[in-house]
């Protein structure tokens, strides 16, 4: 089987599904360059408008590295041009991704999760950056997109102790979006899909692009892409269906388009 295989699980959702049981998903090589190509089929489907990504097994989300592939020297392996660690925290993604997280999301498999959108998690699952206790620094984007992602103070704590963090915990602190029973994150996060995907795709995409630059540009400077933005949505045809299904009294049909 596929280290990562891409099936569509309702109306214009994908699941990206790491398929490393045996090895508590960690990523290896064939993982990254499975994420990589799932990140660019999705990104050139015009129809797949939100995707989830998960763990099998119910263990582990992912535990971060394989360490036998970077002990044997193949730590380049990890990376690709585009993606970087595990072909995803660093790829260019228009589209809108949802991590839905069972067990364990320790060190790289937490900032697996960090980099998506939104996070669904079983209450059983547990998060940690770990790598301050091996002489380590999470460096796929955990050391800054987890101070960005719940408060400041909270934060540090994690990142220097290396401590774990529980499901329940973690939503009270506003990383993760949507706690569920053991077995159910995946679900719960295609429903969750699905409520997003009741609104218009373009004007979503556009939005939730102007809102993951927001701590990195200056208002005059985010006010400006959102103009531009705005002159985009307006030129699709889904511009016109909102107010047109609003007047004739009917939910929206959106093409994105």
């Amino acid at each position: 089987m596929d280290a990562v295989t891409v099936e569509v699980v309702a109306p214009h959702v994908a699941l990206v599904t790491i398929r490393r049981r045996d090895a508590r998903n960690s990523v290896n090589g064939a993982v990254a360059a499975g994420l990589d190509r799932a990140v660019k089929a999705i990104e050139a489907d015009p129809d797949l408008w939100t995707a989830i990504l998960t763990g099998e097994g119910g263990v582990a989300f992912c535990a971060g590295a394989d360490l036998k592939e970077v002990s044997a020297g193949r730590m380049q392996d990890l990376y690709t041009s585009d993606g970087q660690f595990a072909g995803f925290v660093k790829h260019p993604r228009s589209k809108i991704w949802i991590a839905a997280v069972e067990g364990f999301a320790l060190a790289g498999g937490f900032e697996l999760a960090l980099a998506c959108d939104m996070i669904v998690a079983s209450d059983t699952s547990v998060f940690s950056l770990p790598e301050v206790t091996r002489g380590l620094i999470a460096a796929a984007g955990g050391v800054y997109r987890l101070p960005r992602a719940m408060p400041r103070a909270q934060a540090f704590e994690l990142i220097a102790t290396g401590g774990r963090i529980p499901a329940a915990r973690a939503a009270e602190l506003g990383f993760v979006n949507k706690v569920t029973v053991a077995g159910e994150a995946v679900a719960e996060a295609i429903a969750f899909a699905e409520l997003i995907n009741q609104n218009a795709p373009i004007a979503v995409r556009e939005s939730l692009g102007i809102a993951r630059q927001a701590y990195d540009m200056s208002d005059d400077a985010l006010f400006a892409l959102s103009l531009e933005a705005q002159d985009r949505v307006m030129m699709t045809e889904d511009f016109a269906e909102g107010p047109r299904a609003f007047v004739e009294k009917r939910a929206p049909q959106w093409t994105g388009r």
